[in-house]
């Protein structure tokens, strides 16, 4: 995109005016591993976000969690105001926010409304981003990530705020299949006492659906198959366990719902290029 390196390696800010033009991605699906926050003004042309399109065309402000596939149509931008606020998932890992993210339903597939902005709510966002480029431009000191993830997680509850007043009438598309298998999954890792693994076969049965279509459908909106989601999942929620409490590898794997410690130590390798107790270290 042309686009200058970033200044810090877990979170960073793009002007969309400074784009050059890219071409040849028209309608081809796109994933990234970090979760994304845009203003987009005079956008022309349509988001494919999941099952359906996002409003993004006439909306101002938009939100994308890590592994979520969206593809653009061959309709040209005509303007390119706005911006990008990206963070990597392990900014926040050793932090509350990373366990209660989950609750902000605008990186939801089953919400595709842009969110649509007074001058005012603007203003306090851009304020807002603005506090957190910044302080990652700045000298880092030991504060350094505290007020970042301090301004994030504020940001992310105005743009709560701002969602609610905006769509205080709409219901959650609950019945979608892909949120009802997030649900399921979320379900599981979060709350489920089960020590077992989920298996590809318990959640189509679950979901009332073949092991077939349910892989097909996800690979089909998401670009994974459900045994990828899976362990996405895992490696999320091991990495919250990581960072967050003093459990040992053997706990955390057990936890999980693995037998052997060792298989956990091999996913989680093959995931992340670490091995958990290296990717512990790393926050220490």
């Amino acid at each position: 995109m042309g686009l200058p390196k970033p200044t810090h390696p877990l979170i960073t800010f793009i002007d969309h005016a400074e784009e050059r033009e890219v071409t040849g991605l028209e309608n081809q699906k796109i994933a990234l591993n970090f979760y994304n926050i845009t203003i987009k003004k005079s956008f022309q042309g349509q988001l494919k976000y999941g099952k359906s399109f996002y409003d993004f065309d006439e909306g101002t402000m938009s939100f994308l969690s890590p592994k979520q596939v969206i593809s653009v149509d061959d309709r040209n931008e005509q303007n390119k105001e706005g911006w990008s606020l990206l963070f990597h998932p392990d900014l926040i890992a050793r932090y509350p926010l990373s366990k209660t993210i989950k609750n902000f339903g605008f990186f939801s597939y089953g919400v595709n409304e842009a969110l649509h902005l007074s001058d005012k709510e603007e203003g306090i966002v851009e304020t807002l981003v603005q506090n957190i480029k910044e302080e990652y431009s700045s000298s880092i000191d030991l504060y350094s990530q505290d007020v970042i993830v301090s301004n994030l997680e504020l940001l992310l509850n105005y743009c709560n705020r701002f969602y609610n007043r905006q769509f205080i009438t709409r219901k959650m598309a609950s019945t979608d299949l892909l949120v009802d298998f997030e649900n399921k999954l979320s379900h599981y890792f979060d709350e489920s006492k089960d020590s077992k693994l989920p298996t590809v076969k318990s959640i189509a049965e679950e979901m009332n659906v073949s092991v077939n279509y349910l892989s097909d459908m996800l690979r089909t909106v998401t670009g994974q198959n459900t045994q990828q989601h899976i362990h996405s999942k895992l490696i999320e929620k091991a990495k919250e366990y990581l960072t967050t409490t003093s459990k040992s590898i053997s706990e955390i794997a057990y936890q999980l719902g693995f037998e052997h410690p060792q298989s956990f130590n091999r996913l989680f390798k093959n995931k992340t290029d670490l091995s958990p107790l290296e990717y512990r270290n790393s926050f220490n």
